[in-house]
């Protein structure tokens, strides 16, 4: 399902890669209505935000097959921005080829690492060769720029699209259920009304003391808060200095997670709350099965 986000400003919603990318996929189906703006990485495209180039960026924050997106949790916490929405994005990969090449010809295939990864099963059933690229839809991109029949490359069917290249196969990952968690951000904060399913996301530094994590999120437990994400990383190459990212079913206008950030405070040397927004409809699917 698809969620629209108001926002004042309808310009152009940024994301990383090339046109055709999953990314760019996810953009134009929450927002049909805005035009999308490719960015180089993903420092780009939420700077893209900050000087106005852009409006929202739709940024890739994990995956269900391949886990957490490398640096975005390093990169949120000091972007200035606010996450504004999240979408849930199921993944389907295509093996494309130049027209009229047939699969027998095909003996390496580029593309993403996550993507390789994520149809490791079909590589191996063909005797495929993987080669890395730097994303999916630039790989596309690439093949269609220097033509060469025994290359394939694992991209949407937008870019097949974009690019001139026809699809030898379609649906090749490995997992039905491979689906990319993308949030939304913007310039200025957009929390929901109370009262239906809200998410608030949040990073945090514990103190340097025994047992301070259990403590810390000891408010969550005992205020009855669903935790649904908890990731610790690294902070400048510090094995003792580790920040947390955090994302809890609760709205901060309810007194349960008021007085959760309270205990949480107490335990912490950095608290930075990154956005209050709607939870999207796979919650509730997740939930149910």
């Amino acid at each position: 399902m698809t969620v629209h986000p108001a926002a004042a400003d309808a310009g152009p919603i940024a994301f990383q890669g090339a046109p055709g990318a999953n990314s760019d996929l996810a953009c134009r189906e929450v927002f049909p209505d805005r035009p999308t703006l490719p960015c180089r990485d993903f420092e780009e495209a939420l700077a893209a935000v900050t000087d106005r180039r852009a409006a929202l960026a739709m940024i890739p924050i994990e995956n269900s097959v391949a886990g957490r997106v490398a640096d975005v949790h390093h990169l949120l916490p000091h972007s200035g921005l606010h996450i504004i929405a999240e979408h849930f994005h199921p993944v389907h990969h295509h093996l494309l080829a130049l027209p009229g090449v047939g699969l027998d010809e095909i003996r390496t295939v580029r593309s993403h690492v996550h993507a390789l990864g994520q149809c490791r099963q079909f590589l191996r059933r063909h005797a495929l060769t993987p080669e890395i690229a730097v994303d999916t839809a630039g790989a596309a991109a690439e093949l269609a720029a220097a033509p060469d029949r025994s290359v394939a490359v694992i991209a949407s069917a937008l870019a097949a699209e974009i690019y001139g290249l026809q699809s030898l196969a379609a649906d090749i990952e490995d997992a039905a259920h491979n689906t990319t968690r993308f949030v939304v951000l913007a310039r200025a904060p957009k929390i929901p009304e109370a009262g239906g399913l809200a998410v608030t996301s949040f990073v945090f530094r514990v103190r340097n003391v025994p047992a301070a994590l259990y403590k810390a999120l000891g408010g969550f437990a005992t205020n009855g808060i669903n935790m649904t994400k908890l990731e610790s990383y690294m902070l400048g190459g510090s094995f003792t200095a580790t920040e947390f990212y955090a994302d809890v079913e609760a709205h901060p206008t309810e007194r349960r997670l008021q007085l959760a950030l309270e205990e949480l405070r107490f335990f912490t040397t950095e608290l930075k709350l990154l956005g209050t927004y709607p939870g999207h409809p796979h919650r509730h699917e997740d939930q149910k099965s």
